[in-house]
């Protein structure tokens, strides 16, 4: 698959199969594109969390409510060191949320190569998801996602709603 066709097909999937765990090695596979993105000064600020044990999927479901967010059988979670990011000197700019922003999408692109579906989820309850973690002051999540396999029967849509090229790129 070129990657355009890959890109033009993702999908965010509100469908899982909670019976159906993905392999090790997959999550792996998928994983390691995270670990491999890039990150300002290369400071690799992150650390990933896929949770698939009933007892912390439990914990971390109820910070989204979505009754297809309860299925998915794999939650992953990026957290980030604010102290540990690149941090701008002229202005204070800490590049946190956008290295955890392309390590989560290097791991989007990944699962949708292998099949695995995705949501990107940025509107969960940072209460419920902090105190599930037992995250520190300077631990940060931006957004988490479930991984799985759709519910047998699933099709996706294959429309993308998106602004005309024209409207979003500028040739100077």
């Amino acid at each position: 698959m070129n990657f355009h066709n890959l890109v033009s097909g993702r999908e965010s999937i509100r469908s899982y199969d909670k019976s159906r765990k993905i392999p090790t090695d997959t999550l792996s596979r998928i994983l390691d594109t995270g670990r491999l993105a890039p990150s300002a000064g290369n400071r690799q600020p992150w650390e990933f969390i896929l949770v698939s044990s009933e007892e912390m999927l439990n914990k971390i479901k109820p910070c989204y409510k979505a009754d297809w967010f309860q299925n998915a059988p794999h939650i992953l979670i990026i957290k980030g060191f604010k102290n540990k990011a690149w941090t701008r000197t002229e202005d204070g700019y800490n590049s946190l949320e956008t290295d955890l922003t392309i390590a989560m999408d290097h791991i989007i692109l990944a699962a949708e190569f292998a099949e695995i579906s995705t949501c990107w989820i940025a509107a969960f309850s940072h209460r419920i998801l902090y105190n599930a973690l037992e995250l520190k002051d300077n631990e940060e999540v931006y957004t988490i996602t479930p991984l799985g396999y759709p519910m047998e029967g699933f099709k996706k849509r294959g429309i993308k709603k998106r602004k005309p090229f024209d409207e979003v790129i500028k040739f100077i």
